[in-house]
């Protein structure tokens, strides 16, 4: 019978309809497994600076979003729909481990580094940009596939 539902599922949606890791043998790290984790993805918060890089993440995949603020101004990141759409394992400030079940954004006052780790979960396109900013280069778009 479960079979028969995946094999429903594949039909119905051109394609597996559960989130597809980067490797098979995932082991008792299960999703966490170093083998699942994709490439870091920079951000920088700079006065007059582009955010970064478009980016297309595979659901089910572990990832480090790597924010880094040179202190030229007091910036922030927003992005509620893609920080709704990933299961957010921590977020490392100054060597400081977090484990949030949930933000909205994260606000720089100075230079530093916020290291978020996570699995991308939901498929879409999501936005992440610098609040109250309208220039394209002062947002991102990250695709989860």
């Amino acid at each position: 019978m479960k079979k028969l539902l995946m094999a429903a599922a594949l039909t119905l949606t051109g394609g597996p309809a559960l989130a597809a890791p980067l490797c098979d043998d995932l082991g008792f790290a299960g999703l966490l497994a170093k083998c699942n984790r994709g490439e870091d993805i920079p951000l920088t918060l700079a006065s007059g600076q582009p955010l970064g890089e478009d980016v297309v993440l595979q659901s089910g995949a572990y990832y480090t979003l790597v924010v880094t603020a040179d202190g030229s101004a007091e910036l922030a990141i927003e992005g509620p729909s893609f920080f709704r759409s990933i299961w957010m394992n921590e977020i490392v400030i100054n060597k400081i481990e977090i484990r949030p079940m949930a933000i909205d954004s994260i606000e720089f006052d100075k230079a530093g580094v916020v290291e978020m780790s996570f699995i991308a979960i939901k498929p879409g396109s999501h936005t992440i940009r610098i609040p109250g900013s309208t220039g394209e280069t002062q947002s991102m778009t990250i695709s989860i596939q």
